[in-house]
């Protein structure tokens, strides 16, 4: 039965666009009213509706007043279905918007913002072949995810809010198609090599006291009496002080789109998207590099995304 609903209103945008479709892009926020929502009997609808007219012409033929009150009670409770199910989405609103971050081929899950004055029961919301159901009372956020496949901004797809409550008679729906995009990541290649550092940063060597001993050496006037080494003092006949060596800090990371000549386009985005990746994971300070743009040394999740963003956005 829902793939002959589907055919239907496959059958409709066809003849009928201006009245299944809205093919402008509409600013948020955006409020469902009854000039944009629609309403059908479903396939359990018109075989009740068939069930009721049998109901109605058999009392008649047989004079039974009982069988026909029913007909006319269960015909009542039909036609309030009806409006019932129109008023799940009348005055709904879709308040606003808001993306997480993914990159490209990962799901993004991008959050509506549903605000009702009064409750509203079992709507579900369709978009990018995923279904989802929810009630509105007051306001609620419904997450949801879509696929992306290419770095950039990608356009929220059109998407169908619709309800069959309260007794699955009637589907009343609406289409949505909210001026909102999301900026996917690009997507950061498997493997390869490390950035090379400068020669100085090679070079570089921190000994300063820690928790891990280094070695002993003379003692030097200004030294803390507390890192004289007794023990090893007796056997040599002279003062020795404990030196301890402490894990060097980490390198900064110079990404520099420059020097990646020997790739396109496409693979230094990879490459430096997973360079990114990588100093994020081991907290190491970084700054990028680009045409476009020269963000300078940072560190932490506000750095490593506005780093993301620049490289999706490069043409």
């Amino acid at each position: 039965m829902r793939a002959q609903f589907q055919r239907l209103q496959q059958w409709a945008e066809r003849r009928l666009p201006a009245l299944t479709q809205h093919r402008r892009l509409e600013e948020l926020p955006i409020e469902l009213h009854r000039q944009r929502i629609y309403i059908i009997p479903t396939g359990f609808g018109v075989a009740f509706t068939v069930l009721l007219l049998v109901m109605m012409v058999g009392s008649l033929n047989y004079s039974n007043n009982a069988a026909l009150l029913l007909t006319c009670l269960l015909g009542a409770a039909t036609s309030i279905s009806m409006l019932v199910a129109f008023r799940t989405l009348n005055g709904l609103r879709v308040h606003g918007l808001r993306a997480g971050h993914a990159t490209a081929g990962q799901p993004i899950d991008v959050t509506f913002d549903f605000q009702a004055r009064r409750l509203r029961q079992a709507v579900r919301l369709d978009i990018a072949d995923n279904s989802h159901s929810f009630d509105v009372n007051g306001r609620t956020d419904v997450t949801v995810s879509i696929p992306t496949e290419h770095r950039g901004w990608l356009a929220l797809p059109r998407c169908r809010i619709w309800t069959t409550w309260p007794l699955g008679l009637f589907r009343a729906w609406s289409w949505l198609r909210p001026h909102y995009a999301v900026l996917v990541w690009p997507r950061p290649e498997f493997a390869g090599p490390a950035p090379t550092l400068p020669e100085e940063d090679n070079r570089r060597q921190r000994l300063h006291r820690g928790e891990d001993l280094a070695s002993l050496r003379d003692y030097r006037s200004g030294d803390s009496m507390r890192h004289v080494a007794w023990k090893a003092s007796a056997r040599h006949n002279a003062l020795l002080v404990k030196d301890y060596e402490q894990p060097e800090a980490r390198q900064e990371w110079r990404l520099d789109w420059r020097h990646l000549r020997g790739l396109d386009n496409e693979a230094r985005i990879a490459r430096l998207a997973r360079w990114l990746n990588e100093a994020q994971a081991q907290g190491r300070p970084c700054s990028l590099w680009l045409p476009s743009e020269v963000i300078g040394l940072g560190s932490g999740v506000a750095h490593y995304a506005r780093c993301m963003s620049a490289l999706a956005l490069l043409p």
